[in-house]
């Protein structure tokens, strides 16, 4: 049983949705999924570090359920108090990718702004495609490679952002194919602004 690892994110839950650049970059990331990927009311997707569901609330009117697999109890409690407000059935399960397995398969995988939380992207893309049926997606945004001021505190980031081609040969070596990048937003802060890509692949 791995060790239980510290909620970073438990002083954070309860204002998550009060930063308004949060949600409107949700929202841009949500609006290009929909226009890339061919979403339909039968699919099941996993929302990977999904936290209080802000990305899940702006993909829910167009699948049937989203599953939000999170490793901060706090957040998911942020989740589960407003699920009955998304436009599907939703699903929370508490597990850390970095160290753990789901035994699950999904027609999509979602996320955003989480992959820069995880040291080992090699071992998490495998288990991406492990994840996600034949014909399935995964559908993946966060920074642009940067200097490391994107965030106030760097505790628990392993990553200043991403180099595309990086992500891109890393995806294909775990079997995925048809990668694609498209810039989804542009998050302004007093220093500089960031760039938030969003990162398509099908199995």
């Amino acid at each position: 049983m791995p060790k239980k690892q510290e909620d970073l994110f438990a002083n954070k839950s309860k204002s998550w949705d009060m930063n308004s650049k949060r949600v409107q970059n949700a929202k841009s990331i949500a609006e290009l999924i929909v226009k890339n990927i061919k979403l339909n009311k039968d699919m099941e997707l996993m929302d990977f570090g999904a936290g209080t569901g802000l990305l899940s609330f702006f993909v829910a009117p167009y699948v049937k359920k989203i599953v939000a697999v999170d490793n901060s109890p706090s957040m998911l409690q942020e989740f589960e108090s407003k699920c009955n407000t998304f436009a599907c059935e939703t699903e929370v399960v508490e597990k850390d990718l970095s160290a753990e397995q789901i035994d699950r398969v999904f027609d999509g995988i979602i996320s955003s702004m989480t992959m820069h939380h995880l040291k080992d992207l090699t071992d998490l893309f495998n288990k991406f495609y492990s994840m996600v049926k034949p014909g399935g997606f995964i559908a993946v945004a966060d920074l642009d490679k940067e200097d490391g001021t994107f965030h106030s505190d760097n505790t628990g980031v392993y990553h200043y952002g991403f180099d595309r081609e990086v992500l891109e040969e890393i995806a294909q070596e775990a079997g995925f194919k048809d990668v694609h990048f498209d810039t989804a937003s542009t998050i302004k802060k007093p220093e500089r602004d960031f760039s938030v890509f969003l990162m398509t692949a099908r199995k």
